[in-house]
């Protein structure tokens, strides 16, 4: 990562707005860091973040007077709010409590942190931070849908524990996350352009592992990077994002909730229950095709004289097939991508499993080619979807599908275009 001088954060004036969440103990921590890259720091509280820490430490750590309240005599006699809404380069508001995000998204400016929102034309930028419950709301959808919209960027949320005890999106993104998300914009959307913001989209990712014994098992060289990227490249566009994750040693993007699993039918599990409330499901992990019909209670032993071992393997259930079956005779979500790793014929047979499988879009990928799919950092891909299922034009093929060839590149860069090309393929969203 580049240093923060380097990417612009170096004198940056940026006004922290703190909302009334646990999460606003974390604040401290990013005046902190703002401070120590180079950017200039103000801080405005509203009357409950109070509550939760007090403004003589946000004072004492960005060198500046605290400012809570609309109606200061003192600073409203120089129009202090215009003129704290005219100094600042960005607005950050970390945390944002669903509160908050409600009366943004209206346009109200009933106390000093609201009105400046309003009242400023600089960078606005919030981190998220409630329940779990809350942030799935279809309220807080809607709402961070129309903040999107109306040109905030949104940072996270991340998933985990939280403090009422629930597990699940929500948390406020670490300082250093956010300070990272300030100086590398490559990361996260740009101002105004979260196209994903409020809805959620479930990914597979990484390999499974078949038990053939206690110490043995059957995989494959899947590293995950993609399924990975695919998820960073979604958060950052503002979606909700579970990451279904077969073991791979990669550490978790930020803002995604992932869970853990080892097995076919493990996964085939995860991904039944978390498709169901759905809007989008890319299925992107290297399952195995088959596992031991009875893995051995102990370790398989060679035996003096035999020059063969015979396995018999049953197949595992499609994972992608029955999303996409039981999506078709259920709710009619979520929208289904599956991904072809193939070594020769990509496009027929990309085209007969999306055709066979009764998916919405097929992401095929040529393993064989050096230096790109399994374990690298690069990858190239061809995308085929059925015509009608996007919004945008395209040239026609005659057989019903559309398709789109990306040319060799970082895995992040190739996420963010298949992230893309699927949210242009979904149907309208409900949000006003």
């Amino acid at each position: 990562m580049s240093s923060p001088s380097e990417t612009g954060i170096a004198g940056r004036r940026v006004l922290l707005g703190i909302s009334a969440g646990i999460a606003a103990y974390k604040s401290a921590q990013l005046a902190r860091l703002l401070r120590q890259a180079g950017a200039e720091v103000r801080v405005v509280m509203t009357e409950g973040a109070q509550a939760f820490i007090t403004p003589l430490t946000l004072q004492a750590l960005t060198g500046e007077p605290v400012r809570t309240s609309l109606l200061d005599p003192e600073a409203e006699a120089g129009m202090g709010h215009i003129e704290l809404a005219r100094w600042a380069d960005t607005i950050l508001v970390a945390p944002a409590t669903a509160d908050l995000m409600a009366r943004l998204a209206t346009g109200m400016a009933d106390d000093l942190l609201t009105t400046l929102c309003l009242a400023s034309e600089a960078e606005r930028v919030m981190a998220p931070a409630m329940n779990q419950a809350m942030w799935r709301h279809p309220a807080t959808g809607r709402n961070a849908a129309r903040l999107a919209d109306d040109g905030w960027r949104l940072l996270g949320p991340a998933s985990g524990d939280q403090a009422c005890g629930d597990v699940g999106p929500g948390r406020m993104l670490e300082p250093e996350a956010i300070l990272a998300a300030l100086v590398d914009e490559s990361q996260v959307s740009n101002a105004g352009d979260a196209p994903a913001a409020g809805l959620i989209v479930t990914i597979t990712a990484g390999p499974t592992r078949e038990p053939l014994d206690p110490v043995r098992y059957l995989s494959n060289h899947s590293s995950g990077k993609m399924g990975y990227a695919l998820a960073e490249a979604a958060a950052a566009l503002g979606a909700t994002v579970r990451l279904i994750s077969g073991p791979v040693s990669l550490p978790c993007p930020a803002g995604v909730e992932r869970l853990e699993v080892e097995t076919a039918l493990e996964m085939h599990e995860a991904a039944r229950r978390l498709a169901a409330d759905s809007d989008l499901f890319i299925g992107c992990a290297a399952v195995a095709d088959y596992r031991a019909e009875q893995a051995a209670e102990h370790k398989i032993k060679k035996v003096e004289g035999e020059e063969g071992l015979t396995l018999r393997l049953v197949k595992n259930p499609d994972i992608i097939a029955t999303v996409a079956t039981e999506r078709d005779t259920g709710t009619g979500r979520p929208f289904v991508v599956g991904f072809a790793a193939e070594t020769r014929d990509l496009e027929a047979y990309a085209r007969d499993k999306l055709t066979r499988k009764r998916l919405d879009m097929i992401v095929a990928n040529d393993v064989s080619r050096p230096g790109l799919g399994f374990g690298a950092d690069d990858n190239a891909a061809l995308v085929l979807w059925r015509r009608g299922a996007r919004q945008d034009e395209a040239s026609p093929e005659s057989d019903g599908f559309d398709q789109e060839a990306l040319a060799p590149q970082p895995k992040s860069r190739l996420a963010m275009a298949v992230i893309r090309r699927a949210l242009a393929c979904l149907p309208a969203r409900p949000h006003p």
